[in-house]
């Protein structure tokens, strides 16, 4: 089967959730399909010649389209004045669709991925059969923002959440599959016949993120993207009500903030005692010079895949009822889930003080995770699904 996969980034390097899925479904779907891909770019800073030679591996076609920031600005205007989302917005340009609609031509696939509602404009039309990977539920995402942004903020907000719940259930009936990444995410849907979405979660590589014996040079870790605002807002929880708990109990206690491109208020709350990497080659050196690691998630859908590499690697793990909620791991038994400062530092304290604790929540994570999640069953769901569109048989 010949799959012609659209993505709204170019994923490469992994530094985003969306990135790491798309490169990891791609690998997959690569061993038994002709994978034709197009990747949109919106960054300008981004070595196209290293993610070229890093996805050309698995992929028959590799077409990067640049889009340039005038050409957002125009397009964000008029995605305004149609009522569709920012999200489409930001990502769609008529040339860009033009060429898209080119290379499907020239290329004629078996199926259309896309991954995202931000590229579903560009093959929503399309005859080819098609999948759409929602991956998360935008729509709640943005609520979740809503409700805890800035008075002057919220009406931004509180109108993207009602395009992008409205846009969710629009393309829902051009697509002959719809993908999600988990049961909770499937269920802010609004549409009658959500649950044949499929449930395609995600999964970590075991290979790569395994357990490693070094120095503890950190007592906490959390890692990420550091300008994406759930984990912004999830470090400046950290700092600023969940630590000054620990620190009372634990005066020394160092947290190691691990990610990519801080944002301002991260690199805010940097300290003695809070250390922020920015750009790290590795993210296994975080993980394994760390005796924990914590998710303190409170806005934002979907997966954690920070969650899946920290239970891989054996750190006894903690986050809140938001991120496990797609994780569905065993509370007290895999992880530890705190829904209040007070719980989280608590979790916190017990894991530094307790080392039997500690050994048995890290041990019971990783033959968890191992167990659950892993990328080439996951992405099995989705392929066993497009081929049965292929011949012309629904499961």
């Amino acid at each position: 089967m010949k799959i012609f996969v659209l993505l709204p980034r170019i994923p490469w390097p992994l530094v985003k959730g969306d990135k790491l899925r798309a490169f990891n479904q791609i690998k997959q779907l690569a061993k038994n399909n002709e994978v034709v891909l197009c990747a949109l770019n919106t960054d300008k800073k981004i070595n196209k010649e290293e993610a070229f030679k890093a996805l050309q591996p698995y992929c028959i076609s590799v077409t990067f389209i640049d889009i340039s920031k005038i050409s957002i600005l125009i397009n964000l205007a008029g995605a305004f004045l149609k009522g569709l989302p920012i999200q489409c917005g930001y990502f769609y340009n008529k040339k860009a669709h033009k060429k898209i609609h080119n290379l499907i031509e020239k290329h004629k696939p078996d199926m259309l991925f896309g991954q995202l509602l931000r590229v579903a404009e560009y093959i929503r039309h399309e005859k080819t059969p098609k999948t759409i990977d929602y991956q998360d539920v935008f729509s709640m995402g943005m609520k979740r923002r809503h409700d805890i942004a800035p008075f002057f903020l919220k009406p931004i907000f509180n109108m993207e959440y009602k395009r992008l719940r409205r846009y969710e259930r629009d393309i829902f009936d051009d697509f002959d599959i719809k993908t999600i990444i988990s049961i909770p995410d499937r269920i802010h849907i609004d549409h009658p016949k959500k649950d044949d979405i499929l449930i395609v979660p995600n999964g970590v590589d075991h290979e790569y993120y395994t357990p490693r014996e070094c120095e503890k040079k950190y007592d906490i870790v959390f890692t990420g993207n550091m300008s994406y605002a759930p984990n912004v807002n999830a470090v400046e929880y950290l700092a600023n009500d969940i630590l000054p708990l620990v620190w009372k109990k634990l005066p020394d206690v160092k947290m190691y903030i691990a990610g990519a491109t801080p944002d301002p208020r991260v690199k805010k709350v940097a300290s003695d005692k809070i250390i922020i990497s920015g750009w790290i080659d590795d993210m296994r050196d975080a993980y394994a010079q760390s005796r924990i690691f914590i998710a303190p998630m409170r806005i934002g859908t979907g997966l954690q895949n920070k969650l899946l590499e920290a239970m891989s690697m054996r750190l006894p793990c903690i986050t809140t009822t938001l991120a496990n909620n797609s994780l569905n791991a065993e509370e007290n038994k895999d992880i530890l889930v705190g829904n209040n400062e007070q719980e989280l530092a608590q979790h916190i304290i017990t894991l530094l003080t307790n080392k039997d604790k500690a050994d048995t929540i890290a041990q019971n994570g990783y033959d968890f995770v191992r167990r659950v999640y892993d990328w080439r069953e996951a992405t099995k769901i989705m392929e066993l699904e497009m081929r049965n569109v292929e011949l012309g048989v629904r499961s």
